[in-house]
């Protein structure tokens, strides 16, 4: 019978005893960052603030509005509910890392050509949760699609052009055959 390893204890965070900060270290946009974060900064604060990537908004502070929505380890999550201490040695995606080159992504694209915007304050986080969908799903009904983009809130459309944004991406993003 083979005996079971005993699992290794996880690192523990620097602590500097002076302010009580834990270094963190993620990745974002495909860069690395280590910073010196104190434990209460919430992880949209510690991406706008420390990082100066200003296209994650912050709107409500309650969750409810999804304007603070980025992919972390591709996966959406409101940014105004979670600690960046939580976010130590994982991947988070913002708006501003989904062009390449200077190229749109397809979903931006997407959402130009289709008016999926206004205002555009809501854009980011409706973008990236409709995203964490389109990597999944490349061709998602509208009641998927709504689904999907429930947790965030735009006051300026009637959603309907969102929906065609999400699904025309969908569209330039599916493997082209032949």
């Amino acid at each position: 019978m083979a005996t079971k390893r005993k699992k290794a204890s996880p690192k523990r965070k620097s602590v500097r005893p002076e302010n009580g900060s834990h270094m963190i270290t993620v990745a974002v946009n495909g860069r690395k960052f280590t910073r010196a974060v104190e434990p209460r900064v919430l992880l949209v604060d510690f991406i706008r603030d420390d990082l100066r990537l200003t296209g994650t908004h912050v709107g409500c502070d309650t969750s409810h509005c999804g304007a603070c929505t980025v992919l972390l380890d591709g996966r959406a999550v409101k940014s105004c509910t979670m600690l960046a201490v939580q976010a130590d040695g994982r991947e988070i995606t913002t708006i501003e890392g989904l062009s390449e080159h200077g190229r749109l992504h397809p979903i931006q694209e997407a959402f130009k050509a289709h008016h999926g915007l206004q205002c555009g304050f809501c854009t980011p986080g409706v973008v990236l949760a409709a995203l964490e969908l389109l990597r999944v799903e490349n061709a998602p009904s509208e009641d998927r699609i709504r689904t999907a983009i429930s947790g965030n809130i735009c006051r300026c459309t009637g959603y309907q052009g969102i929906v065609d944004s999400v699904a025309a991406a969908g569209e330039m993003m599916r493997p082209r055959k032949g």
